[in-house]
Parts: C-alpha cells; sequence; structure tokens
C-alpha cells in the first residue's frame, strides 16, 4: 500500500502541476474560454489511462498460468523502463516545466480548440498511462489484497489537494527538493517491481535460475509478519530472493541512484520554488 501510495502521490501531482499550470496561463492571459478544451483534453487522457490499465489487467487474467507469468513479468519490466524515464526527467526539467507548457499551450490557443485538446492530452497522458502500467506491477506484487488501490486513491486525493493549494497561492513546494526525494524512494520501489517481474519470467521457465536462492528469510523476516508486509509495501520484498533477483536488485539501486544524485552541472541559479498561481509573465 505504501508503494502504491507514492505512486499516486508522485504522478498524481506531477498531472495535477501541469493542470495547474495551463489552467492558471489561460486564467492570467484572460482567455477562460479555452478553459473547457483544456478539461477535454485532461479527461480524455484520463479515460485512456483508466482503459489502458483495464485492458492489461483483463488480459492478464484470460492467460494461462506460465503465459499469465511472463506477460506480469514483461509488464514489470516495462514499468520500470517507464518509471526509470520518468524520475529523470522530472529531475532535468522540474526547473523549466511551467515556462515549456505555457508556450506549448500559447501556440495551440492560437492554433485552435483541436491543438489545446491534444497539449492537455499529451501532458496529463504521459503521467496517466506511466501510472497504469505502474500500478498493475506493484498490485500484482502485492497479490490479492485492496492495500495498492487504497495506497493509490490515498496518493492520489493528497495529490490533488496539494495540486489545488499550490494553484491557489495558500503552499509553496520546491519542486526540484521534492521531485529528487521521492526520485529517490521511487527507486527502491522500482528495484522491488525489478525483482519481482524477473521472479516471474523464471516462474515462467523463460529465464533460468528458479530454485538458485540467494537467501530465504521465511524464518526470521516472513512476509505475512508485520514487519515483512512493511518491507513488501515499502520495496516488494520477497522472503525467498533468487539470485537473478537479488543480483538485479542490488546493481540497479546502485547506478541508478548513484546517477540520479550525482550533481549535474549548471551555471544557471538554484531553483526556487515554484508558484503557480502569481507567478511572473
Amino acid at each position: 500500500m505504501i508503494s502504491s501510495a507514492l505512486i499516486g502521490l508522485r504522478e498524481g501531482l506531477e498531472a495535477a502541476l501541469v493542470v495547474s499550470i495551463l489552467v492558471a496561463y489561460l486564467v492570467k492571459t484572460e482567455r477562460r474560454e479555452s478553459l473547457r478544451w483544456v478539461w477535454a483534453g485532461v479527461a480524455a487522457a484520463v479515460l485512456l489511462s483508466v482503459a489502458v490499465g483495464a485492458l492489461v489487467t483483463f488480459t492478464s487474467a484470460q492467460l494461462g498460468f506460465e503465459a499469465q507469468e511472463t506477460f506480469g513479468g514483461v509488464m514489470s519490466l516495462i514499468a520500470v523502463a517507464f518509471v526509470t524515464g520518468m524520475i529523470f526527467w522530472m529531475r532535468s526539467t522540474a526547473r523549466k516545466i511551467s515556462g515549456e507548457l505555457r508556450g506549448k499551450l500559447s501556440d495551440a490557443v492560437a492554433i485552435g480548440p483541436v491543438a489545446i485538446i491534444v497539449v492537455a492530452f499529451l501532458s496529463v497522458g504521459r503521467e496517466g498511462l506511466e501510472t497504469a502500467v505502474f500500478f498493475y506491477a506493484t498490485a500484482q506484487s502485492a497479490g490479492e489484497n485492496s492495500g495498492p488501490l487504497i495506497g493509490f486513491l490515498i496518493g492520489i486525493t493528497v495529490a490533488v489537494a496539494l495540486g489545488w493549494a499550490i494553484y491557489r497561492g495558500a503552499l509553496k513546494v520546491n519542486l526540484t527538493k521534492f521531485f529528487t526525494v521521492t526520485g529517490v524512494l521511487l527507486i527502491f520501489v522500482a528495484a522491488g517491481v525489478l525483482g519481482y517481474g524477473l521472479h516471474d519470467l523464471q516462474e515462467a521457465g523463460v529465464l533460468p535460475g528458479l530454485r538458485d536462492l540467494a537467501f530465504d528469510l521465511s524464518g526470521p523476516v516472513p512476509e505475512d509478519s508485520w514487519y515483512g508486509a512493511l518491507l513488501k509495501g515499502l520495496f516488494n520484498y520477497s522472503a525467498q530472493t533468487t539470485w537473478l533477483q537479488a543480483v538485479a536488485w542490488i546493481a540497479y539501486v546502485a547506478i541508478t541512484l548513484t546517477v540520479f544524485l550525482w550533481p549535474k552541472r549548471s551555471s544557471a541559479p538554484s531553483a526556487t520554488p515554484v508558484p503557480v498561481q502569481g507567478e511572473a509573465p
């Protein structure tokens, strides 16, 4: 549930900020008549994300055991690729996302309603598709329970509330710091999803080494204990971990975390909190 809540918070806040920037720009430039086209694009993006999530879930349910494990493993690897790319993309664009979105929307307004819908759809749809795939992967690894859905809904709710508060000017957030902290946490979540996906592929016979265990902590740290459940919720902990899973987890965290936290060369001054309402034109 914790990892799902983090996904919902991170992706939900990204989408909420995007919508807030688009709406604030139209309001400030006295183009309120174009707001309906922004909301139409947002609605289309949300519907597409829900449809993709439902399609992935339905497709998985119709498969046999080995095919289902293969499908789940591949989807987990895709989810890891998505979230890794998202983490680094937001790290590099957090400082300039507002200006880029306003520029795209300004061009779209000059073209017409369809262009506005497309800008809103693409801006929000990317986060939505990533969320659908990554949520499916984490829900699969958690097993048959409502925890991931509850956590995801909590994260989305908090994200919407934060986005609204930022838009209204009641809250100022240093987006660079926020996305850095959540990025680090998501790296560990993604590592767990990676390990689970590889285990699925091992169970399907696609990858070898299913019986070659790096460790078996079923005794001291069982998955059904409160601390085992906490570790599973945070990092997709598996009491019986194969060597392939263990090596992949360590390698992914070591490489991704090092690159992510490596200081960037920049001649520009450090970013200040990004308010959406009342930005300088």
